[in-house]
């Protein structure tokens, strides 16, 4: 059984553009949108991948992914709920860990964030300077909300 524990923050400043290691470009859609259990379609550059999450305790969640046919990630992106998540994930390595930055575009344009995944919930984490407020426990930030809330809908 595998298991997700991740932290989110917002980003408080640019300075980890000069840090990237590496970007991909990601489109997402959800073939549900049950908060207890999600279950995701996503395309990593040429890559299909279908994930099965469970709800969120914590910093932690059950996950479940595995690699799909391309072709077949195309069509099931047709069937999910609309908008589909865009993104550009950026991978920077600070203080011993994987920072992944998603850069959002389409019905979520503006938004950004930075997750980190851990080891342990009471794994300790050093935050680069550029790394601003938590938002691990607000679910307006989980993919699965910008999905039927977008971030343009927000009132700034």
């Amino acid at each position: 059984m595998a298991k997700e524990i991740e932290r989110k923050f917002l980003i408080k400043n640019e300075n980890w553009k000069t840090l990237v290691k590496s970007q991909i470009q990601i489109k997402q859609g959800y073939l549900n949108d049950d908060p207890n259990r999600a279950v995701r379609i996503r395309i990593k550059d040429q890559k299909g991948i279908i994930t099965i999450k469970g709800k969120t305790t914590g910093f932690s969640r059950l996950e479940f992914e595995y690699e799909i046919p391309y072709p077949d990630a195309l069509a099931l992106l047709k069937l999910c709920n609309q908008p589909i998540i865009e993104k550009t994930r950026y991978h920077v390595f600070e203080n011993d860990l994987l920072w992944e930055i998603d850069i959002f575009e389409g019905d979520n344009k503006g938004l950004q964030i930075v997750e980190v995944e851990l080891d342990a919930e009471d794994q300790k984490v050093q935050t680069p300077e550029w790394v601003g407020q938590e938002v691990t426990d607000d679910s307006k930030y989980y993919n699965l909300s910008l999905m039927t809330f977008p971030y343009t809908q927000w009132k700034k």
